[in-house]
């Protein structure tokens, strides 16, 4: 078995105005976030492995907007039910933000095995709606720029 890197990136998916996109999680309902997911390699880069998510997850190549790399770092401890997947002794995540800027809202195709639905949100709504506080931080910042 191949354990989980503990390194991962989280990606605000938002049109020029400030429209999020948030996704409703399969394994637990009622609990939303922007895109995330872990390097699937130590030396992925970051900025592929976030646009890589994208697509995985929504159908969005990061091609149709703007892929940036914010100066954003989490570090997190794991949920005691996901530890399982980590190497024995790992405690802790590092999550590096970005955020993909559309001119306009695009069409999304979840993956139904990761997510069960999608809502577009204006900032304010969608960081409210996010049950990760560093989700929710992350699109305040966005919000206050």
């Amino acid at each position: 078995m191949s354990y989980k890197i503990p390194r991962s990136v989280l990606v605000l998916v938002h049109t020029a105005g400030r429209e999020v996109l948030l996704l409703e999680r399969a394994l637990r309902p009622g609990y939303w976030q922007s895109v995330t997911g872990s390097v699937e390699y130590e030396d992925e880069p970051l900025g592929r492995a976030a646009a890589r998510e994208l697509d995985e997850e929504t159908g969005i190549d990061a091609a149709t907007g703007r892929l940036a790399r914010w100066d954003v770092v989490y570090t997190f401890e794991i949920y005691r039910q996901w530890r399982s997947r980590f190497a024995p002794g790992v405690l802790h995540n590092v999550e590096h933000v970005f955020a993909l800027e559309l001119p306009a809202r695009v069409p999304v195709r979840i993956a139904p095995q990761e997510h069960l639905a999608f809502a577009w949100l204006p900032w304010d709504e969608a960081a409210a709606k996010c049950f990760s506080w560093s989700n929710r931080d992350a699109i305040v910042m966005l919000g206050e720029q």
